[in-house]
Parts: structure tokens; C-alpha cells; sequence
């Protein structure tokens, strides 16, 4: 329980220091932003800053605060100081300077601004990593949704395949349609009251488990290694954690969503409250659906194997919350953060690939040209993996080391950022070193036969996986800081800034 509280503590904390820290390297000043400089009416156009907070909030949370810790959490204590110490020096400053930089660039998307501060083979590469990653957010967070809602909680009796399909047929009109019209219309409207639904159902679970919480397990710092082999299928924390927590640590994910809000500010002093704040109250939700993993994994140690992370947070909300109409509300809250980030990921792939080809999107006919043939292939997938009897994990595997490898991408365009504007570029250089040690680590690592059920990759013995993971995350810090200060001396580069 200890560990829990200083977990939370250094959240808070971190937001007050070390988030205004960060500010002052970036440097906000009272330029103006895109929606107050070149208002499209569709995507910059300026919403209310409370708005915008809860805009990106839902944006940015999505299953994995939940599910994702749920799961996570079973590599025992250790979660509630590595969620909350990546979160402060990793997701948080991912997350603010995602949206910062794109502030100061118009809107653009990561691609766009790897092209811009990593050249243009680098940012072919991001463009295609990003495109498929939101692919598969698309795809599985209208599987996930539509599987919580095919729960007998929420079903009862018509709990069925057919309903299934109903479902995933319901929340895919949604996301077309929140793709489609202009952010105030659909999002700006409807996201505040998802908000508070999602804070609703996080602290009914935080009451529930209150009375349990001497349960929860503190790092045992006389025999640490013990808290790095405390998964029930031996999973090592390196780099297994990392990628099974995406969403409150660090997410690539975020960097795609944060631009969208960097459209609708007013004002570019809004931005630590906005991104780098809403990511600190991501990781606080993270910390609570963490407690509630571990409190029910404790009480029944069977759901630790064989078991869903959707049966599991079924078991959690009907266990804790005393009637069914609060567990109710709890998984409909839970149904919105995956909802709320799927809509907003194919949104994102339609302003990525906009930009690549230079496609005016206040104009109706190219944004259908860009909707139409993104949701076909989203469908395809949604079809494969349903299909297919892996096919949901096979999609899972992937999405989650993707989504980690857009973190790294966003992480190599602020550590150049930051280089060529002659700032403190070590904040950023550290956690792109660690998080490409971890997708470098995964890929070389992972296989069948060193992981059940994992997605194929090269299956080097684990020492050396690592040992090569280093060197490689050596490499490309080395090659992002000296990019960085060639920029700076670039003086055609500079003059563009």
C-alpha cells in the first residue's frame, strides 16, 4: 500500500516540478496558435480550454489505463513506481511536446515534422509505421468496445456473436462519423460529458477497492530481482512491462492525438495543463485500475492465467462496486475510453495522409476520398481478426509494439527539436534511449518459442537481444543529437524556423 501512495505522490508531484521544468525548456510565448492564425473551420478552429483539456483526456485514454494495467500489473508492485516515474520524465513530456511542436508548426502531424527535423527516408519510415499503428488502433478499439459490450453484464441474455457484430457495426457509424465533420461538431461536443463519465467510473473503483487497500503488495527493495520475475508466465519486465502499459507510462498513440488539440488552443500557454497534465491524470486512472487488478488477483488467483483482460475487468467491476447499475456505469465508462480513442486514431490517419499529399480538407470531397478507402481497410482487419481464431491476439501483439515504436518517432523529433533550438536536449535524449532500448529489445527477442502467443520476430536469446538493443538505442541517440546541431548551424534551416 505504501508503494501505491508514493506512486500517486510522485505523479502530483511531477506534474508541479518537473512539469514546469519542461515548460520553461520549451518555452511557451504568445504567438499566435493554428486555430487563431489559419482557422480552417473543420480542424483549426479554437475550442474552450476546459474542452480541449477533456478532449485530450479521452483522446489520449484509452483501454490501456484499464485493461493495460490490469494485465500489467501482474509483474507484481513493481508497477506503481515504473507507472508513475515513466509517466513524469517519459509519457508526460512525450505527450507535451507532441502537442508543442505541433503547435509551433501549424498542426502537423509527426510525419510531417519528421520530415521537417529527421529528413525525408527517416520520416517515410515514421509515415509508415504511424499509418499502420492507427490502423490497428482503429481495428482493435472497435473490437474491444464491442466485446465489453457483448459482456452479459451489459447484454444479458442477448449476449451473442450476432450482437457482437451489431456492436462493432454501431461503433463503427460512430467513428466514421466522428472522422468525417469538423471537430466541434461531433467531438467538441460530446467529449466533456465522456470525460466525466470515464472520472465517474475511475473513482467508483477507487471507493470500491478503498477498504481493501492494505492488499496491495509494496516493492520489496531488500530483494528487488524479486519484483522482476513476479509474472505468473515468467514475462521479464524488460522489455515485456513497457509495452503491455503503454497507456500510462508512455504511448506513441498520444503523439498522434495531441496534434488535434494543437489545432483548437488559443493559446500556447495552455499547453502544460492540456497535454503534459491530462497524461499526469491519465497515469493517476492507471494508478487506481492498477489497485483494482491487484486487489482482484489476490482474492482470485486463478483469473492470473487463461483469462481475458475484458473477464477480468468484468470480475473487478461486479465484485467491488455493489450494484449492478454502478457496475454498469463503470463498463460503459470503460466502453467510452476505447470508443474515444479508435475514432480519434482514424481521425488522425486522415490529417496524416492529407498533409503527405497536400489535400485540402475543409473541402468535403477529399476528406471522403481519404475516409472512405482508410475505413475499408480498418474493416478488412476487423473482419481477419474475428475470423481468425489468434487473430485479436495476432492484432494486439502488433499494436502494442507500434504503438511504442510512435513513441520513439515523436521522441527522435523533439530530441532534434530540441538540439537545433540550442535547449536542453538530455530531457528528451534519455527516455527516446530507453524507449527505443525497449521496441529494440521486443522485436529482437520476441517470438513464438520465447513467448507463447507472441507475434513473430527475430528470437535472439535474451541476453544478446539486449546487449544489441543497447547498442542500437546508443546509435540513434548519438545520430539524433548531432542531426539536431547540424540543423542549428544550418543557416536556411534556421531562418525557416
Amino acid at each position: 500500500m505504501i508503494t501505491f501512495f508514493l506512486g500517486v505522490l510522485i505523479l502530483v508531484l511531477g506534474y508541479f516540478i518537473y512539469g514546469r521544468f519542461v515548460e520553461r525548456v520549451f518555452g511557451p510565448d504568445d504567438r499566435k496558435t493554428p486555430a487563431v492564425k489559419n482557422p480552417d473551420g473543420v480542424d483549426r478552429l479554437v475550442l474552450p480550454h476546459w474542452k480541449n483539456m477533456l478532449v485530450q483526456l479521452l483522446n489520449i485514454a484509452g483501454i490501456g489505463p484499464v485493461i493495460g494495467v490490469i494485465l500489467g500489473i501482474k509483474f507484481g508492485p513493481i508497477v506503481f513506481l515504473a507507472l508513475p516515474i515513466g509517466n513524469v520524465f517519459g509519457g508526460a513530456l512525450h505527450d507535451y511536446f507532441s502537442g508543442m511542436i505541433s503547435m509551433r508548426n501549424n498542426g502537423k502531424n509527426v510525419p510531417a515534422l519528421a520530415e521537417k527535423y529527421l529528413g525525408n527516408i527517416p520520416s517515410k519510415m515514421v509515415m509508415l509505421f504511424i499509418a499502420v499503428a492507427l490502423l490497428f488502433v482503429g481495428a482493435v478499439f472497435t473490437n474491444t468496445p464491442a466485446s465489453l459490450l457483448n459482456m452479459p453484464l451489459v447484454a444479458g441474455e442477448l449476449s451473442s456473436k450476432t450482437f457482437f457484430w451489431v456492436m462493432v457495426g454501431i461503433v463503427f457509424l460512430y467513428y466514421f462519423v466522428s472522422t468525417f465533420f469538423p471537430v466541434d461538431k461531433v467531438i467538441g461536443r460530446i467529449y466533456p460529458i465522456f470525460g466525466g463519465l470515464l472520472l465517474l467510473a475511475s473513482i467508483a473503483i477507487f471507493i470500491g477497492i478503498f477498504p481493501h487497500l492494505s492488499v496491495l503488495q509494496n516493492v520489496n527493495l531488500s530483494d528487488i530481482a524479486s519484483n522482476f520475475t513476479a509474472h505468473p508466465d515468467k514475462q521479464p519486465v524488460i522489455p515485456m512491462l513497457f509495452v503491455t502499459i503503454a497507456c500510462g507510462i508512455i504511448s506513441g498513440f498520444h503523439s498522434t492525438q495531441s496534434p488535434i488539440v494543437a489545432r483548437t488552443e488559443r493559446s500556447e500557454r495552455y499547453g502544460r495543463q492540456t497535454f503534459y497534465g491530462m497524461m499526469i491524470l491519465e497515469g493517476l486512472i492507471g494508478m487506481v485500475w492498477a489497485a483494482g487488478g491487484m486487489f482482484i488477483y489476490h482474492h482470485f488467483p486463478e483469473l492470473l492465467s487463461g483469462v481475458s483482460g475484458v473477464g477480468v475487468l468484468n470480475a473487478l467491476v461486479t465484485t467491488v462496486l455493489p450494484f449492478k447499475a454502478i457496475s454498469l456505469l463503470v463498463i460503459i465508462g470503460v466502453v467510452i475510453l476505447a470508443i474515444t480513442s479508435g475514432d480519434t486514431s482514424l481521425r488522425s490517419l486522415r490529417l496524416t495522409i492529407s498533409e503527405l499529399f497536400h489535400l485540402d480538407q475543409s473541402k468535403i470531397s477529399n476528406r471522403l476520398c481519404l475516409t472512405v478507402p482508410i475505413f475499408a481497410l480498418c474493416l478488412g482487419l476487423i473482419f481477419w481478426s474475428n475470423l481468425n481464431p489468434d487473430g485479436f491476439n495476432i492484432l494486439w501483439n502488433y499494436f502494442s509494439w507500434s504503438n511504442q515504436v510512435m513513441a520513439v518517432c515523436s521522441l527522435c523529433v523533439t530530441t532534434v527539436y530540441l538540439a537545433c533550438k540550442k535547449k536542453n536536449f538530455w530531457i528528451a535524449v534519455v527516455p527516446t534511449f530507453f524507449m527505443a532500448f525497449i521496441v529494440f529489445a521486443y522485436i529482437l527477442w520476441v517470438s513464438p518459442e520465447n513467448l507463447k502467443g507472441a507475434p513473430v520476430g527475430f528470437g535472439l536469446p535474451y541476453s544478446i537481444a539486449l546487449i544489441v538493443a543497447l547498442l542500437l538505442s546508443a546509435a540513434l541517440s548519438i545520430w539524433l543529437v548531432r542531426r539536431g546541431k547540424k540543423l542549428a548551424r544550418d543557416e536556411k534551416f534556421i531562418a525557416d524556423e
